[in-house]
């Protein structure tokens, strides 16, 4: 039996993938204001990005204007923006990839900036995050405290995914992933420190775990379930997240998505938590998905500081299908041919990952432009 490499063939779904290295949704502020529109620049991006038969997971994008949490991230919500992604996936459909659209709502990790009317951000509870958010203006200021969402308005909720999923269809995306990480709003409802709630969306780990499965099943609705993906952090400490226990909660998660027959699962390891704010590599920490690989039987992607020759291991034994890279795909568009052949990476600036224009963002070289420039 020949073991599974990353250059094997992967099946998600009705969609064959030439390679598993995956482009994982990585936020870089830098869409069109006003609107939070996809424009011309997020297009050249994504283009550079895009390999035959290949997967890019499109970056975190608002699924409704109180979704937002940062300056110049995308939205899914309007018009406008679902004809600039347009441009975004024909653009990676032309280079002979595939991309899933991440649907994002960053509840109380936010600021009234960003949110309509200048209302405070929504969460499960009322319970300010530790840490500081970015205002409209990319300042730096203290998180304010959330107004906990009311039991009648979760339906709204709900459906305001089901929306934001059929947008990305008429975008002309190849599927969407449900972002149930990092300690945005759907982690939150999840974990026991940030949902203090006393209805049945709060208390038990079932009732902590309702609101991502109703998200998903509305979600699968849309897509059809092997369209659609979910990326979780049951390890994560990101924006001030995590659970003291976190086994029996993101086991009964996972066995309940596993249900709906979801075409991937998306796990980021707990060795990368906060890897997009500084260098990390937590020491001593269990690896997610050889945790949850045997309650999980559909595709499982993993993510967080993974090199060549761990990724490749990985995948090898069964570990993951697919591993997600990010830094290293945002300083290297051709990421899965420099891997296939063993060549030198292009080193990330950190200084460049949010806001900004061209620098840090469609200015790294490709090999060949790397080789001519020699």
């Amino acid at each position: 039996m020949t073991l599974p490499s990353l250059f094997s063939p992967l099946s998600i779904g009705s969609h064959e993938l030439s390679h598993r290295v995956v482009m994982a949704p990585l936020t870089r502020m830098r869409a069109g204001r006003p609107g939070n529109v996809p424009h011309a620049l997020n297009v050249e991006y994504y283009r550079q990005r895009a390999s035959k038969g290949g997967l890019i997971i499109a970056e975190g994008t608002q699924i409704s204007p109180s979704g937002q949490g940062m300056p110049a991230t995308p939205g899914i919500h309007s018009p406008e923006q679902i004809a600039g992604w347009r441009d975004v996936t024909d653009a990676v459909h032309a280079e002979g990839g595939l991309i899933f659209l991440q649907l994002w709502h960053v509840g109380r990790i936010s600021h009234s900036s960003h949110q309509p009317a200048g209302a405070l951000p929504v969460a499960p509870s009322a319970i300010a995050a530790a840490g500081n958010a970015f205002t409209a203006s990319f300042e730096r200021v203290p998180f304010e405290t959330p107004r906990a969402l009311e039991t009648a308005e979760i339906p709204a909720l709900v459906e305001s995914y089901a929306t934001a999923a059929r947008n990305a269809e008429a975008a002309g995306f190849d599927g969407v992933e449900i972002h149930g990480a990092n300690g945005y709003l759907l982690e939150e409802f999840l974990q026991s420190r940030t949902n203090q709630r006393t209805d049945a969306y709060g208390g038990s780990i079932e009732n902590r775990a309702r609101l991502v499965v109703e998200v998903a099943s509305a979600v699968a609705g849309v897509w059809g379930p092997e369209r659609v993906g979910i990326r979780l952090s049951p390890f994560g400490i990101a924006n001030d997240s995590g659970e003291a226990d976190p086994m029996p909660l993101y086991s009964h998660v996972i066995r309940e998505l596993a249900k709906l027959r979801l075409g991937y699962l998306h796990l980021i390891e707990p060795r990368a938590s906060g890897a997009g704010q500084a260098e990390v590599d937590h020491k001593d920490v269990p690896s997610a998905a050889e945790l949850f690989r045997p309650i999980w039987p559909n595709v499982l992607i993993a993510a967080g500081n993974f090199r060549a020759d761990t990724a490749e291991a990985a995948v090898a034994e069964g570990k993951a299908d697919a591993i997600a890279f990010g830094r290293l795909f945002i300083a290297n568009p051709d990421l899965p041919e420099r891997l296939r052949r063993g060549a030198p990476l292009n080193p990330y600036n950190r200084a460049t990952f949010y806001g900004g224009g061209v620098e840090g963002y469609i200015d790294y070289p490709a090999l060949d432009a790397a080789k001519a420039a020699e």
